[in-house]
Formats: C-alpha cells, structure tokens, sequence
C-alpha cells in the first residue's frame, strides 16, 4: 500500500512538472483549424504539418542554420569555460589564490541580472567587430558560464587528497604536470558535469542572442521566436510549439544521456569515510 502511494505521489509529481511540455508536444501534432476548435489534450486528427513547415527553409527562416549557430557557439562557450577553470580552480584549491576573495565575488557577479550588462557589451562587441557573431556569442557564453564551472571544479579539486600531489611532486613531477596528469584525470566526472551544464546553459541563453546577433549568428532560443507569426496576423500555435519542441530536443538529450555522469559527480564527496 505505501509503495502504491509513492508511485502515486510520483506519478502525480512528474505530471505536474513536466505539464507545459506535454501540452506543448500535443499542440505540435495539432492543426489550426483543429486548435480553434479542439484545444484540449486528445488530438482527433494527428498532423505532422507544423514540423514539416519548421524544417522548410526559406530567406527568412532557417532552423538549420539556427542550430548550427547555437551548436557551434555552446561548443565554444562551456568549452572555453572549462579551459579557463580548470587551472583557476587548482591554483584556488591547492594554493588557495583567491579562495576567500575572488571566488565568492566571481560567484556573486553571476548573480547579477544580466541585463546590467547589456549596453557596456553591446559597444565592446561593436568595436571589437564580434556583433552577430559566432565567435562573439561564444566568448559571452564563456563568461556565463565561468562561475559554475569555477564552483564545480573547486569543489572536485578539493576532494582530492593532497597527498597525490605531493607523492608525484616528490617523484619529480612539476606543477603542470600534477595538474593535468594526475588531477584532471581524477576529476573528469567533475569536467564533464561542467561542460553538461556549461552546455545546457548556453544553448538556452536568449538574451545576449536577442542583442548581439541580426542574421548571419542567430541562435536557436531567438530563431525559434521568427516562427510564430502567422502571415494573416496572431501565433501559429501548431508552429511555434513544433519549433519549440526541436529547440529543446539536444539539451534534453544531452541531460538524459549523461545523466548518470552528472548525478555521480554530484554526490561524489559527499560521504567520506
């Protein structure tokens, strides 16, 4: 009876989570004549019209190229992150350079709206050339996602006992080498989580890829957004919520595939015996 209930509670709990996504999935497979008349969960007449539409390219729309632009500047986003961090993250967990000062102030300036950023970036990107760039929207994202990665570095580093280090600095080893081939090695689940979510975050962003791109770098979070006009006027409903369900397939892949990797380098350390 008790482990009916838990299901039940978990049941009713995964609804209730996942119910704007199961909405937007059934409103997908929906015509619009059926929508004005039918906008309930069953779905009379199944239509694979509205994805067929979003994958037609045109002068204006270009889902592909949406993808590729977001693909390409997430890759370079929590890829970069992750080059920066690393070292930053051993010199704070080993030396403990800027643990108690630069670490809490990178992590607080994260959280700072984002939009207090918008102009001073906007004009350096100008005159830097990087507007509407995949390059550009990249390095954005690398600074976004700079203080997790700094945090789930520091943390991993941490849990690695000293004494490794100083074993393979008595056998001769240097300082880089310890770093990237003792350490990195052992904190790899730790690298890969933060490249996940460094990802994830990424490919998500809409507001530095509303400002920073026009046409020729425009992500997939923005390029979504061109869909849902309808040429008479209003939202093409069917439309936008096809474009927006092939918009969050490659994060939510991404999430389930490695989900394991990221909830073991999650809990790693939590218990020391």
């Amino acid at each position: 009876m008790l482990n009916a209930l838990r299901w039940i509670v978990f049941g009713f709990a995964a609804l209730a989570m996942n119910f704007p996504v199961i909405v937007t999935v059934i409103t997908s497979f929906k015509s619009a004549k059926e929508l004005s008349v039918n906008p309930g969960f069953w779905i009379n007449q199944p239509t694979f019209d509205n994805y067929l539409n979003v994958l037609q390219v045109s002068d204006r729309l270009n889902i592909f190229g949406y993808f590729w632009n977001s693909l390409t500047a997430s890759l370079i986003g929590s890829g970069l992150a992750i080059v920066l961090a690393f070292p930053a993250a051993y010199g704070m967990a080993r030396g403990g350079f800027g643990r108690k000062l630069l670490l809490p102030a990178i992590v607080n300036l994260r959280a700072v709206p984002l939009i207090i950023f918008a102009i001073p970036l906007y004009m350096m990107f100008q005159w830097l050339g990087l507007l509407d760039t995949q390059l550009g929207l990249g390095l954005i994202f690398t600074v976004v996602n700079l203080p997790l990665a700094l945090i789930i570095l520091v943390n991993a580093i941490s849990d690695v006992p000293i004494e490794i280090d100083e074993a393979a600095k008595m056998d001769g080893a240097g300082v880089m080498h310890v770093m990237f081939g003792i350490i990195r090695p052992i904190v790899r689940p730790a690298l890969i989580t933060a490249f996940i979510f460094g990802f994830i975050t990424a490919w998500n962003e809409f507001l530095f890829g509303l400002m920073l791109t026009t046409s020729k770098a425009v992500p997939m979070t923005v390029g979504a957004s061109f869909f849902f006009a309808a040429s008479g006027g209003g939202v093409q409903w069917g439309v936008a919520s096809a474009v927006m369900i092939l918009g969050a397939l490659p994060p939510m892949l991404l999430g389930l595939v490695m989900y394991r990797q990221i909830s073991g380098s999650m809990t790693a350390g939590a218990i020391k015996g």
